[in-house]
């Protein structure tokens, strides 16, 4: 019987991973270049962390969550995202406590939801996201709206478009939440049933639902800017215009609500406008929370985030035509001639790579002829001969296969003349 992966996963051979790793090579320096430090927290977690994070009116958590029970009856979570982990860590390492604030992280592993798989969406899927904790500044909105969209430009996209909104502070989300329920409640018995279930507990919701997104009343729901308070409008002012200052085009966009129930203020969405990318366009998301931390044990301080799918970074590269290439090939192949010299080459190989060559040999008893073509499939630009005159006066031919140019050298010496680049 053949086994397979499970639905919705997916195996990364070699010639994808090259993609991944030249990706997470940018995303790794962009972290260092903004002075974001890698964080990493478990895979699973216990399931109320993302009741009371996530908030359980979300999708995530009513009917996306990956849960089990372990051997203790304890009910955990493979994590369906990343923030709320960080803000986890962040409370129980006392991080606030550190004279270094904000705290300026970043992480990326594989997170877990159990969704109807389709392009650019599976049950595993890896997420490259960075939080800063303890910064109520406009500022920092800015520098993580920058980060995000640095994150696709680096790489090379271009079709890009970033959108914002604010969800405001308390007193104005609770404002809007009322007017959001009188505006709903007499077409309630027209929405979907998670609609109708959200209503009263969490109408903000509404507003992203895929199923009645285009029903009359969503088109002529109330403006969460038309009730955000002066200190909610003064900060959103504050965040497009250091924006403004830093040269970064933006579209505001009212009707923008993210899926979390953390979110407070600030809001955004990086989407691709490329030809042929698909229906579902937005890459990536984030914002600000207010009260995460002060839930989860923490002082009463706020962060801003986003995260990325690097399989949607992956869609959109496609979609513009971008290609990531990474130098694979080797610096050298050995070829040995005889039984004996296959021990020296063993030898060479070594040594070879410990001076820092990419370096490999046959390791199928081909014959000459089949270990230079094997020399030539991986790219190697030099080869190394030895046979038996060679062991003898413990030398090596040293053949530039790019230049026909030869050399015979001591065995010891192959490195330094390989890296001269003869």
């Amino acid at each position: 019987m053949n086994i397979n992966v499970p639905r919705g996963t997916e195996d990364l051979l070699p010639e994808a991973t090259k993609k991944w790793q030249v990706i997470e090579d940018k995303l790794n320096h962009l972290a260092q270049v903004y002075n974001y430090k890698e964080i990493r927290t478990p895979i699973f977690e216990r399931t109320e962390l993302f009741q009371r994070s996530v908030g359980d009116t979300t999708d995530i958590v009513q009917k996306e969550m990956y849960t089990f029970e372990d051997r203790g009856g304890r009910s955990l979570t493979l994590r369906p995202e990343g923030t709320a982990s960080v803000a986890r860590a962040y409370v129980q390492h006392k991080m606030h406590g550190s004279p270094a604030q904000p705290a300026k992280l970043y992480y990326i592993g594989p997170m877990f939801r159990y969704e109807r798989p389709q392009q650019g969406r599976t049950r595993q899927f890896t997420q490259f996201g960075i939080e800063a904790i303890g910064s109520a500044s406009p500022a920092i909105d800015a520098e993580v709206m920058a980060f995000a969209m640095d994150c696709y430009q680096e790489l090379g996209l271009k079709s890009l478009k970033l959108v914002i909104n604010s969800l405001g502070d308390q007193e104005s989300r609770e404002a809007h939440r009322n007017a959001l329920i009188e505006h709903f409640k007499p077409v309630k018995e027209d929405l979907c049933s998670d609609c109708q279930n959200r209503l009263e507990r969490n109408p903000l919701r509404l507003l992203d639902c895929k199923v009645d997104r285009d029903h009359e009343a969503m088109q002529t729901a109330p403006s969460i800017l038309n009730y955000l308070n002066e200190e909610s409008s003064q900060y959103f002012e504050g965040v497009k215009k250091h924006l403004d200052a830093m040269g970064i085009s933006y579209v505001v966009d009212d009707t923008l609500v993210r899926g979390l129930d953390y979110y407070t203020h600030t809001a955004f969405e990086i989407m691709s406008e490329a030809e042929g990318f698909g229906a579902i366009t937005t890459l990536s998301g984030g914002g600000r929370y207010s009260g995460l931390i002060d839930e989860l044990g923490g002082p009463d301080i706020s962060g801003i985030g986003f995260a990325l799918s690097i399989e949607r970074l992956i869609m959109a590269l496609d979609a513009e035509g971008v290609n990531l290439d990474k130098d694979e090939s080797v610096d050298c192949f050995v070829i040995a001639i005889g039984d004996e010299a296959k021990y020296t080459s063993s030898n060479v190989v070594n040594q070879l790579r410990k001076s820092g060559v990419k370096a490999d040999q046959d390791y199928l008893d081909k014959k000459v002829k089949g270990q230079f073509k094997s020399a030539d499939r991986v790219g190697a630009t030099y080869a190394v001969i030895i046979g038996e005159e060679e062991l003898a006066n413990g030398v090596a031919n040293v053949k530039n296969l790019k230049t026909g140019d030869q050399k015979t050298v001591e065995t010891d010496q192959i490195a330094k003349e390989i890296k001269s680049g003869f």
